[in-house]
């Protein structure tokens, strides 16, 4: 009876701290300069807010497809703002009205007109490892 309390023990614990990797497939990178950058976000409170990203990870630019990898990540609902830094400044570049002068992107939706889209149409939820496709 011990070894099975263990062994339910065990499951459950690692059921409940299950750590995943996420897959980020970045198409359409236009060209070799710089950094392609993404943020992980886990609520509408903290999307896209510099200061509230869950986590980020950049790699160098490449023509055509750029993979990332995010690691750790527990279950739960995430949703991603990928930018091409291509001057390589680590920010954002934007005009005087505050719209992106570099390629913007995000998960499971497009740039509005007037503005990025909320989090809940961006959000997907993770609970095992995980690909997504992320066209600029």
């Amino acid at each position: 009876m011990k070894r099975l309390v263990v062994i339910c023990l065990m499951v459950f614990s690692t059921s409940v701290f299950a750590q995943h990797t996420l897959s980020v497939k970045v198409n359409n990178v236009t060209s070799n300069e710089g950094k392609v950058n993404v943020a992980v976000y886990n609520s509408h409170e903290a999307f896209l807010s510099f200061d509230k990203v869950m986590k980020t990870h950049g790699v160098s630019a490449h023509k055509g497809t750029v993979d990332l990898t995010i690691t750790d990540l527990p279950d739960g609902e995430y949703a991603l703002a990928v930018f091409h830094d291509e001057n390589d400044n680590g920010k954002l570049d934007t005009n005087w009205l505050g719209i992106p002068k570099e390629k913007v992107a995000f998960s499971n939706a497009k740039m509005k007109t007037f503005g990025p889209p909320k989090y809940k149409e961006c959000a997907f939820t993770v609970n095992s490892d995980y690909e997504i496709h992320i066209d600029f």
